[in-house]
């Protein structure tokens, strides 16, 4: 995983795979035409951006070309940032047209759900298109058939998609060739938001009926376990509560348990829908006056108020009583559902969605369960 941190300076921004691959398409059809790769290669993005991509390797060989480019994600934190995206072209059968294949380290889908259909390589629809415009344009330049394969593959893009949401999506094999724009903007939630969506979509088109969102891999292992979900079902949250809430807000199941540690939770049941640290606080005012209002002493009320953490408003709670603290989590979970209701009901007329909140400890303990009330096992 790409451990870069962000600095003082202006973010770069960067370009998608789906770029990369046109790029690279455009100068490996370029030279199957001309016997000449043109380097840097320029391509034009769906909002008029011209960008220039330099060209990693080339290999023309009759009537196969070949032309890579290495991918630049910019100031993103993004895994693919470094991988070499490798195209290659050529002729296919008279009136096949232009057709995708998934070479190594590019996936191919096999779960409904998903904008591309099973047994298609997972090559997003924007990037088809441009590569379509790149084929058709130089096809007509130089007068020639627009019978071409495009076969993109990525250099251990099977290794790399172990750590995305591949798997769980049903794209087995490699990674997806991705891209609305082809421009990757720095520390963007837009890719991890756009994620869950899909996830969604696949565990709906599966014909699923509770789905669970998780704040991290603790907190998912919890509640995959506690009720015996398929992976498919497991949505990656993250930070981003509002981004899960509001799509199946619109794209409903009949079940969704949010699953999360104790500080994170806080947040939530506050009425943050986006809980990182940099964009959302724990308020410590609001902690300390539910301890009071379940009957905490004054000094814990008042050393709640001036802890550091929520981990440490907790960790007070139980020194105090075990009960206290059972409470208090508890309490947390359901001002948490309440947003989490709030959040998938519209205009007044309640969600056909219901939504339940668990709170995982930091080894994988139940701490509170709005579906059943503290530390016990709901059915499913």
């Amino acid at each position: 995983m790409n451990t870069r941190k962000p600095t003082d300076r202006a973010l770069r921004r960067g370009w998608t795979t789906g770029a990369c691959a046109t790029a690279a398409t455009k100068a490996a059809l370029s030279a199957l035409f001309t016997g000449s790769f043109p380097d840097p290669v320029q391509i034009t993005l769906p909002k008029g951006e011209m960008p220039l991509f330099p060209l990693c390797r080339e290999h023309l060989d009759g009537d196969r070309s070949m032309a890579s480019i290495i991918k630049d994600a910019g100031d993103d934190p993004d895994v693919t940032h470094g991988a070499e995206v490798i195209v290659t072209v050529y002729r296919g059968l008279p009136g096949s047209g232009i057709s995708f294949k998934a070479g190594p380290g590019v996936g191919m889908v096999t779960k409904a759900g998903l904008p591309i259909a099973p047994g298609e390589p997972a090559i997003n629809p924007v990037p088809r298109k441009l590569m379509r415009e790149v084929v058709e344009a130089l096809c007509v330049e130089f007068d020639q058939p627009t019978d071409i394969t495009i076969e993109i593959s990525v250099a251990d893009g099977a290794e790399l998609a172990l750590k995305t949401w591949n798997p769980r999506l049903g794209i087995v094999g490699g990674l997806s060739i991705l891209g609305t724009t082809g421009i990757v903007h720095p520390f963007s939630c837009a890719a991890w938001i756009h994620s869950i969506h899909r996830g969604v979509d696949v565990s709906r088109a599966a014909g699923l009926k509770h789905i669970a969102g998780s704040t991290g891999s603790t907190s998912e292992t919890a509640v995959q376990a506690l009720y015996d979900l398929p992976d498919i079902a497991l949505m990656d949250m993250g930070d981003f509560a509002g981004g899960l809430l509001k799509y199946v807000r619109t794209h409903p199941v009949s079940r969704l348990t949010i699953a999360g540690g104790f500080a994170k939770l806080v947040k939530l049941a506050q009425g943050a829908l986006d809980l990182h640290s940099g964009r959302s606080q724990v308020d410590f005012n609001w902690l300390a006056g539910r301890i009071e209002a379940l009957g905490g002493s004054q000094e814990l009320v008042e050393n709640s108020r001036i802890a550091n953490t929520a981990a440490e408003v907790l960790s007070l709670a139980q020194e105090d009583t075990r009960e206290l603290a059972e409470a208090l989590t508890l309490d947390v979970a359901r001002a948490a559902e309440r947003t989490a209701q709030t959040a998938l009901d519209r205009g007044g007329v309640s969600s056909a969605v219901s939504v339940d909140i668990l709170v995982v400890g930091r080894e994988g303990e139940v701490l509170a369960n709005t579906a059943s009330g503290l530390g016990l096992n709901p059915e499913a």
